[in-house]
């Protein structure tokens, strides 16, 4: 199915082609390849009135889901119709993101790549609340990066390393 790009923003260039090709390659290795997502580029203004809307965090971050389904860590969704095919939405704060790898040095396309990743867990139902949770999601996030790793040839890794 598709990867709908929209970038809502103008401040940082995005290079939308590598990014979706990612996003394909991930949502493969997570076995969702029949599932819509969309996928928004945002700015800090955006990013913090939906954190702050609903995680009551008015601040900008680097990524928020909203998934179409409620799955359990690891379940894929059970489509009752053509129309349930969607994972949901994914917002990357690449305003955000590009503020942080300029301060650390990182590579910005890389950097949002593996926040993508880690949104997509989060729309398959994984999260990082409690220290289980967040070492089962680790585990996913390192599985797909490394079939994108093995694609590309880079060497991505997840974000959340020391979380706990």
């Amino acid at each position: 199915m598709s990867v709908a790009l929209r970038n809502a923003q103008r401040t940082v260039l995005v290079r939308r082609a590598p990014l979706r090709r990612a996003v394909c390659v991930l949502r493969a290795a997570l076995g969702a390849s029949r599932f819509d997502v969309g996928l928004v580029c945002a700015g800090n203004g955006l990013m913090r009135r939906l954190n702050g809307t609903y995680r009551q965090r008015p601040e900008p971050t680097d990524v928020l889901s909203f998934p179409f389904h409620q799955v359990a860590a690891g379940e894929l969704p059970r489509p009752r119709c053509r129309d349930e095919y969607n994972l949901g939405d994914i917002f990357l704060g690449v305003e955000y993101i590009h503020q942080q790898c300029r301060a650390s040095g990182e590579d910005f396309d890389s950097v949002l790549a593996v926040t993508a990743a880690h949104g997509l867990c989060h729309l398959l139902g994984y999260q990082h609340n409690t220290k289980p949770e967040w070492q089962q999601m680790y585990q996913k996030e390192v599985e797909i990066l490394e079939e994108l790793n093995r694609l590309t040839g880079a060497s991505l890794r997840p974000l959340t390393a020391g979380l706990f």
